[in-house]
C-alpha cells in the first residue's frame, strides 16, 4: 500500500521580526529592573540588611531581583513605611509586567508557532477559490502586485517556490507561501489546486512551467490556467499541457511595437487596457438574463469588444452578437 508524504504547511509573515520582538521584551525587562534598582538605591536607608548592617550596591542589585522574582529569602527587608509603600505599590506591579513578559514571549516562541501551524493548517484544510501562483520571480511578483491592486486580497493568493527570498517577499505582502517544488503533484495538492479559482503559472523556465502545467491539469482539470513562456515555439506545448491561456512576453512587446507605428497612441491604449493604472480596462463576464436575446452593442455595463459561445469567438460587427444567447461570454471594454 502506498502511503502519502507528510503534507506541507503553508505560513504568512509575522508582523514583527523575531529579533525586534526579542529585543523590545529584554529592552522592557532591563527597564522596568533599572527603575526598581534606582529607586531602592536612593531609598536605602529604608531597608535593614541582617547579615552586616550595611546596604551596599549589590545589596540594593540582589534585594531588588529577589522581591522581583518572589523569592524573598528575608535577609535584606524595608523596614521605613516610604520602602513598604514602594514595594507594595510599584515593585509588586513591575513583578506583574516582568512575569508577563515572560509569559508573552513563551507564548510567541513556543505556543503561538503552534497555534499557528494548526491554523495554516485548519486554513489549508478550508482553502477555496484561492489563486495559486507558482513562481515569484519578476514575472510572478508583478502578477501579484496587479491581482492586490485591483482589489484581490492578498490571503487569498498562495504562492509556491522554491527561493527562501522570494517566499519572504510574498509572505511581506500578506500572501499565504508554501516554500516547495511546484512540479510535483504533492506541492499542488497542498495547496488544494482543484479547489482554487486560477492557477497563474510564471516559474521562469518554460520547460519547466509546462510540466508544472500538465501537473497541475491532472490534478484539476476545470482549473483555468494562465502560463508565461518565452519561447514562441513553446507556446504549443504549454497549450497542450493544459493551459487556459498562454502569454508570451515578446509577442506582446512585438505587438505594442507594430502597433505604435501605425499611430503614437496604440500603444499607450493597449497599455490602458492591461494595466489596472489606466482609464480603462478590459472584463470579461456572462451575458446577463436581461441582456439575452439583445445585440452586443445594447449592453449597459461597458462597449462590448467580443462574444464566446460554445468553441467560437465572434467580434463586435459579427452577425452572431447581433443576438446575444444564454451562456455567452462577454469581452467589454469598462472605464475605471
Amino acid at each position: 500500500m502506498r502511503t502519502r508524504a507528510p503534507r506541507a504547511i503553508l505560513r504568512q509573515s509575522s508582523p514583527l521580526p523575531v529579533w525586534a520582538s526579542i529585543l523590545w521584551r529584554v529592552v522592557a525587562v532591563l527597564t522596568l529592573v533599572g527603575i526598581a534598582v534606582a529607586v531602592h538605591w536612593f531609598d536605602r536607608d529604608g531597608l535593614r540588611d541582617n547579615y552586616d548592617g550595611q546596604v551596599s550596591f549589590a545589596d540594593v542589585i540582589y534585594f531588588t531581583m529577589i522581591s522581583i522574582t518572589t523569592t524573598g529569602y528575608g535577609d535584606i527587608a524595608p523596614v521605613t513605611e516610604r520602602a513598604r509603600l514602594f514595594d507594595a505599590l510599584i515593585v509588586t506591579p513591575i513583578r506583574v509586567f516582568v512575569v508577563l513578559l515572560f509569559i508573552g514571549t513563551t507564548y510567541q516562541f513556543v505556543l503561538r508557532r503552534r497555534w499557528e501551524r494548526w491554523r495554516m493548517a485548519l486554513l489549508q484544510d478550508k482553502l477555496t477559490g484561492h489563486i495559486v501562483v507558482a513562481g515569484f520571480g519578476k514575472t510572478g511578483s508583478e502578477a501579484v502586485d496587479e491581482l492586490i491592486a485591483r482589489g484581490e486580497d492578498p490571503r487569498r493568493i498562495v504562492v509556491i517556490d522554491r527561493d527562501e527570498p522570494d517566499i519572504t517577499r510574498a509572505a511581506a505582502l500578506g500572501c499565504i507561501v508554501l516554500q516547495a517544488d511546484a512540479t510535483r503533484d504533492t506541492t499542488l495538492a497542498d495547496v488544494r489546486v482543484a479547489a482554487a479559482r486560477a492557477l497563474i503559472v510564471a516559474t521562469g523556465r518554460d520547460d519547466t512551467s509546462v510540466l508544472v502545467t500538465l501537473t497541475a491539469r491532472h490534478l484539476a482539470p476545470d482549473v483555468p490556467i494562465s502560463v508565461i513562456v518565452k519561447a514562441a515555439d513553446n507556446e504549443f506545448p504549454a497549450r497542450a499541457a493544459g493551459a487556459t491561456t498562454v502569454i508570451n512576453p515578446v509577442s506582446f512587446a512585438g505587438l505594442l511595437l507594430a502597433g505604435s507605428c501605425r499611430g503614437p497612441h496604440i500603444a499607450d491604449y493597449l497599455l490602458d487596457l492591461a494595466s489596472i493604472g489606466g482609464p480603462v480596462a478590459l472584463n470579461e463576464r456572462k451575458v446577463r438574463p436581461e441582456e439575452v436575446g439583445r445585440p452586443l452593442s445594447a449592453i449597459a455595463t461597458g462597449l462590448g469588444v467580443r462574444v464566446y459561445r460554445g468553441d467560437g469567438k465572434y467580434r463586435f460587427d459579427a452577425p452572431e452578437v447581433n443576438q446575444l444567447c444564454d451562456g455567452d461570454t462577454i469581452v467589454e471594454i469598462v472605464t475605471k
